[in-house]
């Protein structure tokens, strides 16, 4: 008896398992069959996709070409039907290189705001957008380039400064007569066209660019100081070329003699008188 007991005790707990088995199976299937609910554009009750992104979820539907018009230029951009301006943003970011922030979109001449959808404002395909970069951005851009360029002409400006003891230097030299080798005005003129080319490439506008322009006409200015100079030291030393090869002949002068332009003056005298025969 104690052995039937045993069993049937043991099958009554196998059966409560298994119900807990079905019960928790059920409620895993009750789980799955709980549907994510979501609101589309427009106020439309959708059901919620599964397996891709919020941003995918969000933007999905058919697809329209916009001609969007940035400085001068278009650029035809496919996006999805239902996505806001935010989204249109943000593609032609990488289109334009213009960040997000500082993009403005214009729709039939209104701004646009970027939680805005597109169908709703009524964009279509090929309706034409234009986009345009926020003043404010676009001066403090302008301030920035400006500093850049004023920094990068201000090192140049240093350059020049250094180079311009090496021209006084010889200029010293010249004054006092002294030759300068051929090789120092070559060499100083190939560094003054150095920083000349440095100035050309610096991209600049306002301030910065009337520094540069200053600074080139400052460069130009060395250089013929330069030109003059070896002119100078030129000439400095075809005078010693001629001071040296110069001989100066002085003709010693005697009274009489070889040598002398002067006859012998006549030292005898006659004492006596011959007779002449017939």
């Amino acid at each position: 008896m104690r052995k039937k007991s045993s069993t049937s005790s043991k099958s009554k707990n196998e059966v409560i398992k298994d119900e807990n088995y079905k019960f928790t199976e059920f409620e895993e299937e009750k789980k799955s069959c709980i549907i994510d609910w979501e609101v589309r554009p427009g106020g439309l009750l959708v059901q919620k996709r599964v397996g891709i992104s919020a941003e995918e979820n969000y933007v999905a539907g058919p697809m329209i070409k916009i001609k969007v018009s940035y400085d001068s230029c278009y650029h035809d951009v496919v996006v999805p039907a239902e996505s806001t301006f935010g989204n249109l943003k943000k593609i032609l970011c990488d289109t334009t290189g213009l960040h997000p922030n500082v993009q403005r979109l214009l729709f039939q001449g209104k701004e646009k705001d970027e939680n805005e959808c597109l169908h709703i404002s009524g964009v279509k395909d090929m309706s034409k957008v234009i986009l345009m970069e926020d003043p404010a951005s676009k001066e403090l851009k302008k301030i920035q380039d400006t500093s850049i360029s004023s920094e990068a002409i201000a090192r140049v400006r240093v350059e020049v400064d250094k180079l311009s003891h090496r021209v006084v230097a010889i200029e010293e030299a010249v004054q006092r007569g002294t030759k300068v080798e051929d090789r120092e005005f070559v060499v100083l003129t190939e560094l003054f066209m150095i920083q000349l080319l440095t100035l050309d490439s610096i991209e600049a506008e306002g301030e910065a660019k009337t520094q540069r322009r200053k600074e080139v006409h400052r460069i130009q200015s060395f250089v013929d100081m330069i030109d003059n100079f070896k002119a100078r030291s030129s000439s400095i030393a075809r005078n010693c070329i001629g001071t040296i090869s110069m001989v100066n002949t002085k003709w010693e002068m005697f009274d009489s003699g070889i040598g002398s332009l002067n006859a012998p003056s006549q030292s005898t005298k006659i004492t006596q008188e011959w007779e002449v025969f017939d």
